[in-house]
Parts: structure tokens; sequence; C-alpha cells
């Protein structure tokens, strides 16, 4: 290029006469032979220049004025004529036969670059330029090949779900999938659909496990879903390096999937034996396994991790049940009654639909056919599961009681309804309680029942906002006056059923209440495994309720408002392994087992009920000594019941009257004494927490002996008088060794 632009620019005058010296052409020679082909159009000069053997030079054909004959001199002479100058110089057309100037479009014409864009067959991709791309060989082989079916179905099915996930619209979807035809291709909707969505929020993974729940039969078959969910699996490895977290999120869509029953439990096994136990598809099944089908209500967690049914309650979906049973009732329509018990995507509560159908059916007859034949039909669907119906069936044997007051002979019809069931093959007996006639054991009349868990709420809510345990007891007193187990029972349940759906603070009042309140140890047990059957129903408004239950069980071990024995008999009524009572009662016995579990236990809300929330016992122990130093060195009466109850530790009283008692012992001063008085006279100091001091101070008698010779007589002195006084239950006792009543706390 410099040696062409030498050439170009260089003095034109040494070329006198059209010659070009020896030397010129020489030059020119060897810069036409180093020109870049590639990088530079070859220029060509057309340059007639004079010869000592050819002293004519030819005329440009173009270049030959009007008029004037080829062979005339005249044709390139100019207006200075033929013989004046160099005809370089002075001419400024073209010599050469082409025409040089650009065309219409702007590509050039020969010696030109040519079109920016111009290409021409013999263009080939080169991988090692810099600028190369793969997507410039796709979109040539894509020009020369036509694509194929299942590429123009992938192209379709991203449009698909892009839409989907910006509308949520799972019929219009739907529609556009069963349009699109090619049944074949299903498995990849599916792979693609989880893939798209697992890089995405909650909310899109919501919409993905819905739109394959809808789709699963009607649109997608079951072995494309199958096989969808098998490539998922498969493709692990390659997902986790643009997914980090693919192996929970994918281990969440197959459990999803176990759950809404689009996919068999089966898959789980059949995959991880065909998986090799270093992929990451294995990892994902066995997360998918261990970590959420196995859990404790599972089910309903699974269905809530991305926000599922977050806004439901079990009073809206009890409605919809309702309503959807009376519309089939009226309607007939089996086939449009099952799809609305599929879009209410409760599997987990279908025993609901059971007992409403089966209490349906019962209230009214001419209707029983009709409700039996609907149930029969999504038994046999797979839609309702068998152990689903024995639940529904087990929960009716279990209020017949109730239900005989409004419908008569319900236990009859109860049975007739049972053995037609079992006949048709969609109800297995066996795991029924026998429904007896003979009524071993009255309930309350049901009115009355209602009419005590409505006080109950309203006792419960107050003492929540008032932390007042004496206006609690005397509104039980007036309330169940006659004492009725049934009724403490459902005190107990009502309790910590709207314990377990607050905050902290009420779940520790609660505890506090149940250990004050000195209900019978049988009553409370009745109450917990009350709680524990109706944990299914509580579990959609409380997910956590298994944790919540199994802890409130062991606090109230610890209080010793039920003894540890009380913990085998609850497990008596749960023996399968996977029911709710024995993960309740397994997870119980856990937390007792643990290192410092009492106080542990204790401090799980807080501690402190009320106000002090986060105290250590330490810091505890040390204000109710502060507080009783300064009544005995002369302060009032009233101020000192005032600074123990600001304490909000009525669970742990049983420490003031143990420093209260050993003071009196080493000082032979009554005015402590005087002042546990009046903190029982006012309901500050329970009997329970009387007879846990008394029962600490007995088992340190033999350390107090040390400073106290006469300890033990004057603890036997004081026993007395506390049982004349009505502090302590005559059946109260102790001796050497110490009658010792646990009061939680490793001290």
């Amino acid at each position: 290029m410099v040696v062409l632009f030498k050439i170009s620019t260089m003095d034109l005058s040494d070329l006198s006469d059209g010659y070009m010296s020896t030397e010129h052409q020489e030059l020119l020679r060897s810069a036409s032979e180093s020109a870049d082909p590639f990088s530079v159009s070859p220029l060509e000069l057309s340059m007639s220049l004079k010869t000592p053997r050819s002293p004519k030079s030819p005329r440009s054909p173009k270049g030959s004025p009007k008029g004037s004959p080829k062979g005339s001199p005249k044709a390139h002479s100019g207006k200075h004529g033929a013989g004046k100058g160099s005809p370089l110089k002075k001419d400024k057309q073209s010599h050469s036969p082409f025409d040089g100037r650009p065309k219409k479009g702007g590509a050039g014409g020969k010696g030109t670059w040519g079109g920016l864009l111009d290409t021409d067959g013999s263009h080939v991709i080169d991988p090692n330029d810099p600028n190369y791309t793969s997507n410039e060989e796709n979109e040539l082989l894509s020009a020369r090949f036509p694509s194929s079916p299942f590429q123009e179905y992938k192209k379709k099915v991203a449009v698909i779900m892009e839409e989907y996930f910006a509308t949520d619209d799972v019929i219009s979807t739907a529609n556009e999938l069963r349009e699109l035809g090619m049944p074949s291709y299903k498995y990849y909707f599916v792979k693609k659909l989880v893939s798209m969505s697992m890089d995405r929020h909650d909310k899109e993974k919501e919409m993905a496990a819905t739109l394959l729940s809808s789709l699963y039969a009607d649109v997608i078959d079951p072995p494309q879903v199958y096989k969808g969910f098998c490539k998922l699996i498969e493709s692990a490895d390659d997902l986790i390096v643009d997914i980090p977290d693919t192996v929970d999120v994918l281990a969440l869509f197959v459990a999803r999937a176990v759950v809404d029953d689009i996919l068999p439990p089966a898959f789980l096994m059949k995959e991880m034996a065909s998986l090799s136990k270093d992929s990451k598809g294995f990892v994902v099944i066995k997360r998918a396994d261990k970590s959420y089908l196995s859990a404790p209500l599972h089910a309903d967690f699974i269905l809530r991790r991305w926000g599922g049914s977050r806004n439901r309650t079990v009073e809206d979906v009890k409605g919809q049940i309702s309503n959807l049973l009376v519309e089939y009732v009226v309607s007939g329509d089996r086939k449009e009654a099952c799809i609305c018990i599929k879009d209410l995507k409760v599997p987990f509560f279908h025993h609901e639909i059971v007992k409403r159908a089966i209490i349906m059916a019962m209230e009214n007859r001419q209707a029983e056919d009709r409700l039996l034949d609907l149930l029969k039909m999504a038994a046999e669907e797979g839609l309702i599961n068998s152990s689903q119906i024995s639940k529904g069936f087990g929960r009716i044997i279990d209020t017949i009681d109730d239900l005989s007051l409004d419908i008569p002979k319900a236990r009859q019809i109860l049975q007739s309804l049972i053995s037609k069931a079992s006949s048709e093959g969609w109800l297995c007996t066996s795991s029924l309680r026998p429904l007896s006639l003979d009524l071993k054991k009255k309930s309350l009349k049901d009115t009355a029942a209602k009419a005590f868990k409505v006080k109950a709420q309203s006792m419960i809510q107050e003492y929540f906002l008032s932390g007042d345990i004496s206006e609690v007891s005397r509104c039980l007193e007036t309330e169940n006056n006659s004492s009725s187990s049934e009724l403490n029972a459902i005190f107990v349940k009502k309790l910590i059923t709207l314990a377990m759906d607050r905050k902290n603070r009420e779940k520790e009042m609660a505890s506090v209440l149940l250990s004050s309140l000195c209900f019978p140890g049988d009553d409370v047990v009745n109450g917990f495994v009350m709680l524990v059957e109706s944990a299914d129903d509580t579990a959609l408004d409380i997910p956590i309720v298994v944790d919540d239950l199994a802890m409130f069980l062991a606090r109230a071990v610890v209080d010793e408002v039920i003894a540890p024995l009380h913990l085998e008999e609850i497990g008596t009524l749960f023996l399968m392994p996977d029911s709710i009572g024995n993960k309740v009662l397994q997870m119980a016995k856990s937390l007792l087992k643990a290192r410092l579990s009492g106080e542990r236990i204790l401090r799980c809300w807080g501690g402190g009920g009320s106000s002090t929330n986060g105290w250590a016992i330490e810091d505890v122990k040390d204000k109710i000594g502060k507080i009783l130093e300064e009544f005995e060195s002369g302060g009032d009466k009233r101020e000192a019941c005032r600074c123990i109850k600001e304490l909000g530790l009525p669970f742990f009283h049983h420490e003031v009257v143990k420093k209260s008692l050993v003071t009196v012992m080493e000082k032979k001063n009554e005015r402590l004494w005087r002042l546990l008085g009046e903190c029982f006279s006012i309901g500050l100091i329970t009997t329970n927490q009387m007879m846990k001091g008394f029962g600490r101070v007995a088992e340190s008698l033999e350390d107090l002996s040390l400073d106290v010779p006469d300890a033990e007589k004057q603890f036997t002195h004081y026993v007395e008088r506390a049982r004349i006084e009505g502090w302590l239950d005559p059946s109260f006792s102790f001796n050497r060794s110490g009658h010792i009543l646990e009061n939680g706390f490793c001290l």
C-alpha cells in the first residue's frame, strides 16, 4: 500500500511524453505482486504508457469526442492538442475499459470495495476469526436446511410459556398447547416449563407447578409427565451450572409433583436405582425423599412453600366443599364435581369432602345414592385416595354421638352406608374403629359444649390482653362449676390452639396459665389428644403445628402439669409410625432428653410470660432475693406483692416460697411467712407453686442442717402450719431423702 501510494503521488513529470522509465516499471510491478488480494481489491492501472517500441498510446473508446474518428489523435489531446504535455498529466478521464463510478446502491463498481452486506457463495466462516460466533454457523445451517418439527415445537412452546408467565391464564395456555398437538413431544414442555421457572421467583415456580397439575391427564398424558421429570433429573448436572440451587429447587418440584399426584411415589425409587450416586440427579431424588416427603405434614408445607394456598383458611375450604356438594346434588354432574374437587388443590384435606358428603347423605336420604356415586367415582379415578376416605368415615364415627342428637337413628344409617361402600369396593372397613351401639361414656350435650367453647375463647383472649390468671380461674369456676373433665379438656385444646396462632409471648402465657390452673393430669392429656387428632385441620392455618404441639407437651411435663408416664399413655393411642401423634410424641421425648432440657424448654418462648422475655435464671433469683430483702427490712406488704406480680413469672413463684421459707427458718422471722400468706390469699402464689417450693426445701434439708441444726424440726412445723392454712394439699409429705417436686430447672 505504501508503494502504491508512492507511485500515485510521485511527480509524474518524470514521465516525459508518456514514456515510463525502466526503474518505474520495476517499482510498479513489485507493488502489484505484494498487494493483499483479500484486504484490497486489485487495482488495475490501465494506463497505456508509451514505450520506446510503441510510440503511440491506445485511446479510450469512451473518451473519443463525438464526431471524431476512433484513430484520431484529437481523441485525448484536450484543448491543447496532442503534442503538448503528458496525456497522464492533462487527461482527466479514465483510460480503463471498466466504469469505476459508484453504483446506485452504493456498492461501487470495478476497483471499489463493494457493498457492506455483499457476500457471494464462496464466503467461508472462519472459526479462528476474532468476531466468530456460533450463531453465524447456526444461522447459515438453518438457512440451508429447513427446521425439523421438533425444533418448531420448541420455538412455539417457548412463546406459550412466556405468555403464561406474563398472564397466569391456565385455560388459555391449555388451549394453545392442545391446538399445537404433537403429543409425543409434550415431555419437552414439562422439562422446559420447570427449568425456566427454576431460575425465576417463587411466583413463577408456583405457577409452573399449578399449570402442570392442571394439564395432567387432560392435555399432557401421564407417561409424558413421567418422561419430562426423568429428563429433568438427568440434566441436573447441566442445570446447576446456571442455577446454583438446582438440587433444592428441583427436589421441591419432584416432591410437589408427588403431592399433586402427577408423579407416582415409586418414581423416586426407580430413578434412584438408575442414577449414579455421584450425579446431582441422585442427590435431587434423595433430597426430595428425605427432606420433603418424609417430613411431618409434608403435603401442606410443600403446597405452601412457594406461596400456594397462603390466603385460604380452613373455613374457606370447608365453605367451598359445601358449595360444590350442594351444586352436585342439584345438577348430578359427576364429571364437573370431580373437576371442582381437583381444582381445590387440597388432596390432604379430601377427608373433609368424604365427611360432609356422608353427613349430607345421612340428612337427605333422597340424595344418598347420588352422593355415594360421586365418592365411588372419585375413589376409582384416584382423585380421593383410600387413606382420605377411611379418615373421613373415621371422623364421622368419632362424632356419631353428636350427630345422633340431630339425625334420628344416625348409627344405623351410618352402619348401612359403611356396608354399602365396603361392598362396592371403595372403602376398607378394617381401618375403621368399630361402631359400637353401647354408649360407654355419654358426651355432653352439643349445645352446652358449643356455649362453653365460645365463653372459653373469650376468657383466653381477655387473658392474653390482661395476663390476669386469677380472673381466668374465677371464670372457669363459674362456667364449669361441676369440674367436668370434658370441659377441662376442651379448655386446654382451645387455649393451646389460640396460642399456637400467635406470637411467643402468648405461647408463654398459655403455658403459664396451664401450670397455674391445676387441672387433673388426665384432663390435660385428653386435651392434648384432641389437639393431635385435629392437627391435620390446624395445619392449614399453622404449618408448624407438630413443632408447636411437641413443645407445649414437653413444657407441660417440665411444669409438672402432666407426668412423664402420660406420654406413654398418649403413645398407645397413636401407634402408626407416620401418624401425627407419633411424630409429636417422639419430638417431645427428644426435647426432654436433651442436656439442660428443663431450662431450655422453659426459655423456648423467651420465658417470663407477659413482660420479661429473655431473663436468665440467675437474674430472676437475684431479683426475687432483693424483693424479699427489701420487704424484710421494713417494706410494705402490698408493694412486695406488686413487685412479685410485675416479675411476670407465675410459674417460678416456687422460688419465692423456697427463699422465704429458708429465711424464716434461719432468722426465726415470721415477717416473710406473713408475706406468703398474703400472696396465697390474693391468688398470686397458687397451691401448686406452694407445694413445689416446700418440696425444694425438703430436698435441700440435709445441706440446710449444716447452718440450721434444727432445720428438719422447723420444716415439719411449718409444713403442718401450711396444711392448716390451706396452702398445701393434705397428701403432701416428705422424708430425709427429700420429697422432691421437679421444676424443670437444672440448678
